[in-house]
Protein backbone atom coordinates (compact mmCIF):
# COMPACT_ATOMS: atom_id res chain seq x y z
CA UNK A 1 0.00 0.00 0.00
CA UNK A 2 2.85 2.04 0.67
CA UNK A 3 4.50 1.37 -2.47
CA UNK A 4 1.42 2.41 -4.29
CA UNK A 5 0.93 5.22 -2.96
CA UNK A 6 4.75 6.40 -3.52
CA UNK A 7 4.82 5.53 -6.77
CA UNK A 8 0.97 7.64 -7.43
CA UNK A 9 3.38 10.31 -5.89
CA UNK A 10 6.16 9.87 -8.04
CA UNK A 11 3.97 9.71 -11.20
CA UNK A 12 2.42 13.00 -10.39
CA UNK A 13 5.52 14.75 -9.22
CA UNK A 14 6.89 13.23 -12.92
CA UNK A 15 3.08 15.17 -14.39
CA UNK A 16 4.06 18.09 -12.78
CA UNK A 17 7.88 18.34 -13.95
CA UNK A 18 6.39 17.73 -17.22
CA UNK A 19 3.71 20.68 -17.38
CA UNK A 20 6.25 22.87 -16.22
CA UNK A 21 8.77 21.93 -19.01
CA UNK A 22 6.28 22.54 -21.42
CA UNK A 23 4.94 25.82 -19.67
CA UNK A 24 8.91 27.05 -20.52
CA UNK A 25 8.56 25.96 -23.83
CA UNK A 26 5.59 27.79 -24.63
CA UNK A 27 7.51 31.41 -22.60
CA UNK A 28 10.53 31.43 -24.95
CA UNK A 29 10.59 33.17 -28.01
CA UNK A 30 11.43 32.17 -31.43
CA UNK A 31 15.20 32.15 -32.25
CA UNK A 32 16.38 35.11 -34.34
CA UNK A 33 16.10 35.95 -37.72
CA UNK A 34 18.94 37.61 -38.56
CA UNK A 35 22.31 35.93 -39.10
CA UNK A 36 24.50 35.87 -35.49
CA UNK A 37 28.36 36.88 -36.05
CA UNK A 38 30.59 33.64 -35.08
CA UNK A 39 31.74 34.08 -31.55
CA UNK A 40 28.90 36.17 -30.57
CA UNK A 41 25.92 34.43 -27.96
CA UNK A 42 22.90 35.83 -27.56
CA UNK A 43 20.46 35.21 -24.71
CA UNK A 44 16.56 35.62 -24.40
CA UNK A 45 15.49 38.32 -22.08
CA UNK A 46 11.32 39.73 -22.26
CA UNK A 47 10.87 37.87 -25.46
CA UNK A 48 13.85 39.23 -27.62
CA UNK A 49 17.24 37.75 -28.41
CA UNK A 50 19.93 40.03 -27.27
CA UNK A 51 23.43 38.95 -28.70
CA UNK A 52 26.68 39.90 -27.05
CA UNK A 53 30.18 39.03 -26.96
CA UNK A 54 31.76 37.37 -23.20
CA UNK A 55 35.17 37.12 -23.31
CA UNK A 56 37.77 36.60 -20.17
CA UNK A 57 36.69 35.55 -16.76
CA UNK A 58 36.53 36.78 -13.14
CA UNK A 59 34.11 39.53 -11.72
CA UNK A 60 32.30 40.59 -14.86
CA UNK A 61 32.07 44.02 -16.56
CA UNK A 62 29.14 44.51 -18.84
CA UNK A 63 29.17 47.47 -21.04
CA UNK A 64 26.24 49.13 -22.72
CA UNK A 65 26.72 51.16 -25.82
CA UNK A 66 25.84 54.51 -26.66
CA UNK A 67 23.36 55.71 -29.50
CA UNK A 68 23.73 53.58 -33.37
CA UNK A 69 26.34 51.66 -31.70
CA UNK A 70 26.77 47.98 -30.63
CA UNK A 71 28.89 45.47 -28.62
CA UNK A 72 31.78 46.24 -31.49
CA UNK A 73 32.33 50.11 -30.28
CA UNK A 74 34.54 48.09 -27.46
CA UNK A 75 36.70 46.60 -29.47
CA UNK A 76 39.41 48.99 -27.63
CA UNK A 77 38.01 47.86 -24.70
CA UNK A 78 37.63 44.17 -24.54
CA UNK A 79 41.34 42.85 -25.13
CA UNK A 80 42.00 44.88 -21.83
CA UNK A 81 39.04 44.56 -19.60
CA UNK A 82 39.39 40.85 -20.50
CA UNK A 83 42.75 40.49 -19.03
CA UNK A 84 41.36 40.27 -15.33
CA UNK A 85 37.41 40.34 -15.65
CA UNK A 86 34.58 38.27 -17.21
CA UNK A 87 33.37 41.02 -20.10
CA UNK A 88 30.16 41.38 -21.54
CA UNK A 89 30.19 44.20 -24.82
CA UNK A 90 26.03 44.52 -25.11
CA UNK A 91 23.98 44.68 -28.45
CA UNK A 92 20.56 46.15 -27.15
CA UNK A 93 17.39 45.49 -29.07
CA UNK A 94 17.06 45.97 -31.68
CA UNK A 95 20.63 46.98 -32.59
CA UNK A 96 23.40 45.16 -34.89
CA UNK A 97 23.44 42.26 -35.92
CA UNK A 98 19.46 43.11 -36.59
CA UNK A 99 19.21 45.57 -38.58
CA UNK A 100 15.75 47.52 -37.91
CA UNK A 101 13.92 49.42 -39.89
CA UNK A 102 12.42 51.25 -37.12
CA UNK A 103 9.24 50.10 -37.07
CA UNK A 104 7.86 48.87 -33.65
CA UNK A 105 6.99 50.51 -30.14
CA UNK A 106 9.65 48.41 -27.74
CA UNK A 107 12.70 50.99 -27.49
CA UNK A 108 12.88 52.98 -24.59
CA UNK A 109 14.99 53.30 -22.28
CA UNK A 110 12.94 51.26 -19.42
CA UNK A 111 12.93 48.29 -21.98
CA UNK A 112 16.88 48.46 -22.39
CA UNK A 113 17.14 48.92 -18.42
CA UNK A 114 14.79 45.89 -17.82
CA UNK A 115 16.52 43.53 -20.22
CA UNK A 116 20.00 44.20 -19.48
CA UNK A 117 18.70 43.76 -15.65
CA UNK A 118 17.18 40.81 -17.31
CA UNK A 119 20.34 38.85 -19.23
CA UNK A 120 22.76 39.51 -16.00
CA UNK A 121 19.88 37.79 -14.01
CA UNK A 122 19.23 34.98 -16.47
CA UNK A 123 23.39 34.89 -16.39
CA UNK A 124 23.59 34.19 -13.15
CA UNK A 125 26.14 36.95 -13.01
CA UNK A 126 25.32 38.90 -9.48
CA UNK A 127 26.66 42.48 -8.89
CA UNK A 128 28.50 43.36 -11.43
CA UNK A 129 30.62 46.75 -12.45
CA UNK A 130 27.45 48.63 -14.94
CA UNK A 131 29.63 50.66 -17.27
CA UNK A 132 27.42 53.36 -19.86
CA UNK A 133 28.21 55.32 -22.59
CA UNK A 134 25.86 58.37 -23.59
CA UNK A 135 22.51 57.03 -23.84
CA UNK A 136 24.11 53.87 -22.50
CA UNK A 137 24.79 55.99 -19.61
CA UNK A 138 20.69 56.69 -19.36
CA UNK A 139 20.23 52.51 -19.32
CA UNK A 140 22.65 52.33 -16.72
CA UNK A 141 21.31 54.41 -14.39
CA UNK A 142 18.01 53.19 -14.73
CA UNK A 143 19.34 49.68 -14.45
CA UNK A 144 21.06 51.27 -10.69
CA UNK A 145 17.49 52.80 -9.80
CA UNK A 146 15.24 49.92 -11.06
CA UNK A 147 17.56 47.03 -10.24
CA UNK A 148 20.17 48.23 -7.67
CA UNK A 149 20.52 44.28 -6.71
CA UNK A 150 22.84 43.68 -9.55
CA UNK A 151 24.67 46.76 -9.27
CA UNK A 152 29.12 46.29 -8.44
CA UNK A 153 29.84 49.75 -9.27
CA UNK A 154 27.97 52.21 -11.56
CA UNK A 155 30.66 53.72 -14.44
CA UNK A 156 29.56 56.87 -16.86
CA UNK A 157 31.30 57.79 -19.68
CA UNK A 158 29.25 61.22 -20.59
CA UNK A 159 25.99 60.12 -19.55
CA UNK A 160 23.42 61.78 -21.06
CA UNK A 161 21.59 62.40 -18.10
CA UNK A 162 18.70 64.94 -19.33
CA UNK A 163 16.02 63.50 -16.94
CA UNK A 164 18.46 65.50 -13.86
CA UNK A 165 18.33 68.59 -15.62
CA UNK A 166 16.33 71.45 -14.92
CA UNK A 167 13.44 72.87 -17.25
CA UNK A 168 14.95 75.48 -19.15
CA UNK A 169 14.39 76.45 -23.08
CA UNK A 170 17.61 74.93 -23.89
CA UNK A 171 15.82 71.55 -22.70
CA UNK A 172 13.09 71.87 -25.08
CA UNK A 173 15.03 72.82 -27.48
CA UNK A 174 17.20 69.73 -27.46
CA UNK A 175 14.69 67.62 -26.94
CA UNK A 176 12.38 69.27 -30.09
CA UNK A 177 15.86 68.30 -32.26
CA UNK A 178 15.82 65.05 -31.22
CA UNK A 179 12.41 64.83 -32.48
CA UNK A 180 13.10 66.24 -35.63
CA UNK A 181 16.11 63.70 -36.20
CA UNK A 182 14.24 60.89 -35.41
CA UNK A 183 11.64 61.74 -37.92
CA UNK A 184 14.32 62.79 -40.79
CA UNK A 185 16.01 59.38 -40.20
CA UNK A 186 12.23 57.71 -40.37
CA UNK A 187 11.68 59.27 -43.37
CA UNK A 188 14.71 58.31 -44.96
CA UNK A 189 14.63 55.11 -44.27
CA UNK A 190 11.38 54.40 -45.71
CA UNK A 191 13.09 55.03 -49.15
CA UNK A 192 15.18 52.60 -48.47
CA UNK A 193 18.27 54.47 -48.72
CA UNK A 194 19.87 53.78 -44.87
CA UNK A 195 23.24 54.60 -45.84
CA UNK A 196 21.43 58.35 -46.72
CA UNK A 197 20.01 58.39 -43.77
CA UNK A 198 23.01 57.12 -41.66
CA UNK A 199 25.08 60.50 -43.57
CA UNK A 200 22.13 62.93 -42.88
CA UNK A 201 21.86 61.88 -39.57
CA UNK A 202 25.28 62.64 -38.52
CA UNK A 203 25.37 66.01 -40.42
CA UNK A 204 23.01 67.22 -38.49
CA UNK A 205 25.23 66.63 -35.77
CA UNK A 206 27.76 68.58 -36.96
CA UNK A 207 29.97 65.59 -38.04
CA UNK A 208 31.45 65.14 -41.71
CA UNK A 209 30.70 61.68 -43.20
CA UNK A 210 33.98 61.46 -45.04
CA UNK A 211 36.06 62.00 -42.32
CA UNK A 212 34.51 59.10 -41.06
CA UNK A 213 36.52 55.95 -40.79
CA UNK A 214 34.57 53.06 -42.92
CA UNK A 215 34.04 50.69 -40.26
CA UNK A 216 32.45 53.74 -38.33
CA UNK A 217 30.40 53.98 -41.45
CA UNK A 218 29.30 50.59 -41.92
CA UNK A 219 28.21 50.46 -38.08
CA UNK A 220 25.99 53.82 -38.31
CA UNK A 221 24.44 52.16 -41.17
CA UNK A 222 23.74 49.00 -39.53
CA UNK A 223 22.45 50.66 -36.63
CA UNK A 224 20.54 53.67 -38.26
CA UNK A 225 16.93 52.51 -37.56
CA UNK A 226 17.59 53.02 -33.67
CA UNK A 227 17.87 56.81 -34.75
CA UNK A 228 13.99 57.14 -34.97
CA UNK A 229 13.75 57.28 -31.84
CA UNK A 230 12.07 60.71 -30.19
CA UNK A 231 15.30 61.56 -27.67
CA UNK A 232 13.44 59.84 -24.84
CA UNK A 233 16.54 59.45 -21.66
CA UNK A 234 14.58 57.73 -18.97
CA UNK A 235 12.84 58.88 -15.66
CA UNK A 236 14.86 58.59 -12.77
CA UNK A 237 15.08 61.23 -10.56
CA UNK A 238 17.18 62.95 -7.96
CA UNK A 239 15.62 60.65 -5.46
CA UNK A 240 16.60 57.73 -7.19
CA UNK A 241 20.39 59.23 -7.32
CA UNK A 242 19.78 59.79 -3.55
CA UNK A 243 19.37 55.91 -2.43
CA UNK A 244 22.82 55.11 -4.52
CA UNK A 245 24.99 53.11 -1.75
CA UNK A 246 27.13 51.70 -5.12
CA UNK A 247 30.93 53.54 -5.78
CA UNK A 248 30.75 55.58 -8.71
CA UNK A 249 33.09 57.00 -11.35
CA UNK A 250 31.96 59.30 -13.74
CA UNK A 251 34.07 60.55 -17.03
CA UNK A 252 34.06 63.28 -19.03
CA UNK A 253 36.32 64.27 -21.99
CA UNK A 254 39.02 66.76 -21.84
CA UNK A 255 37.30 67.57 -25.46
CA UNK A 256 33.85 66.92 -24.66
CA UNK A 257 30.74 68.71 -24.63
CA UNK A 258 30.11 71.49 -21.90
CA UNK A 259 26.49 69.70 -21.43
CA UNK A 260 27.73 66.42 -19.99
CA UNK A 261 29.64 68.41 -17.67
CA UNK A 262 26.46 69.96 -16.35
CA UNK A 263 24.80 66.49 -16.49
CA UNK A 264 27.41 64.90 -14.27
CA UNK A 265 27.18 68.60 -12.01
CA UNK A 266 23.47 67.84 -11.95
CA UNK A 267 23.79 64.13 -10.73
CA UNK A 268 26.35 65.44 -8.12
CA UNK A 269 24.01 68.00 -6.94
CA UNK A 270 21.86 65.10 -6.22
CA UNK A 271 24.30 63.04 -4.17
CA UNK A 272 26.84 65.22 -3.40
CA UNK A 273 29.19 62.43 -1.88
CA UNK A 274 29.68 60.77 -5.91
CA UNK A 275 33.48 61.44 -6.65
CA UNK A 276 34.16 64.85 -9.10
CA UNK A 277 34.38 63.23 -12.78
CA UNK A 278 37.69 61.78 -13.71
CA UNK A 279 38.66 64.70 -17.14
CA UNK A 280 40.15 62.21 -19.55
CA UNK A 281 42.98 64.44 -21.79
CA UNK A 282 42.70 64.27 -25.47
CA UNK A 283 39.19 62.86 -25.83
CA UNK A 284 35.64 64.77 -27.03
CA UNK A 285 32.25 62.39 -26.26
CA UNK A 286 33.45 59.07 -27.04
CA UNK A 287 36.31 58.33 -24.66
CA UNK A 288 36.66 55.04 -25.13
CA UNK A 289 37.64 55.29 -28.52
CA UNK A 290 39.32 58.25 -28.79
CA UNK A 291 42.03 58.05 -25.61
CA UNK A 292 41.58 53.79 -25.31
CA UNK A 293 44.72 53.76 -23.19
CA UNK A 294 43.36 56.43 -20.64
CA UNK A 295 39.86 55.30 -20.60
CA UNK A 296 40.80 51.85 -20.11
CA UNK A 297 43.49 52.36 -17.38
CA UNK A 298 41.23 54.83 -15.37
CA UNK A 299 38.39 52.29 -15.56
CA UNK A 300 40.47 49.26 -14.56
CA UNK A 301 42.20 51.20 -11.78
CA UNK A 302 38.37 52.15 -10.52
CA UNK A 303 37.25 48.40 -10.74
CA UNK A 304 40.11 46.85 -9.27
CA UNK A 305 39.49 48.90 -5.85
CA UNK A 306 36.18 47.84 -5.68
Amino acid sequence: MVMKKSVKILLIMLILIGLASCASLQVASPPPTWPIPEGIKTVDVNGYHMAYQETGSGTPVVLIPGSLSDYRTWDTQVPDFSKGYRTFALSLRPYYPEKWNGIGDDFSVAQHAADVAAMIKKLNLGKVHLLGHSRGGSIAVTVASRYPEVIRTLILEEANLEPLMPETPEKQKRVAEGKVRGEAVRANLATGDREKAAREWLVSYGGAWEKVPERVQKILIENIGTATESGERGKFTCADIQKFNFPILLLNGGRGQKLYSDMNAAMRQCKPDIPAPVIVPNAGHSIHRENAPSFNKTVLDFANKH
